[in-house]
């Protein structure tokens, strides 16, 4: 939807609801766009230190070097 500054100054309300039903409004100043009200981003999940303890096994040996020709050949 796209209304003028002095329409949104008007209808701010109506058209926050309609924000909030997932709409994305543009403003216009002399019919060139020049701000949007969208919903905000989704809320990102902080990883937490430390969140996968006890869930990754390493198997012994696992830091011992590996030969690059074994590996290429797919025996590793």
């Amino acid at each position: 939807m796209r209304v003028s500054t002095a329409e949104a100054k008007n209808r701010l309300t109506e058209l926050i609801r309609s924000v909030e039903a997932g709409e994305r409004i543009v403003i216009t100043r002399h019919g060139k766009p020049v701000a949007q009200i969208g919903p905000p981003p989704t809320e990102v999940r902080r990883a937490r230190l430390g969140g996968m303890r006890k869930r990754i096994h390493l198997r012994p040996g696992w830091t011992a070097p590996i030969d690059p020709d074994r590996f290429l050949d797919g025996e590793l």
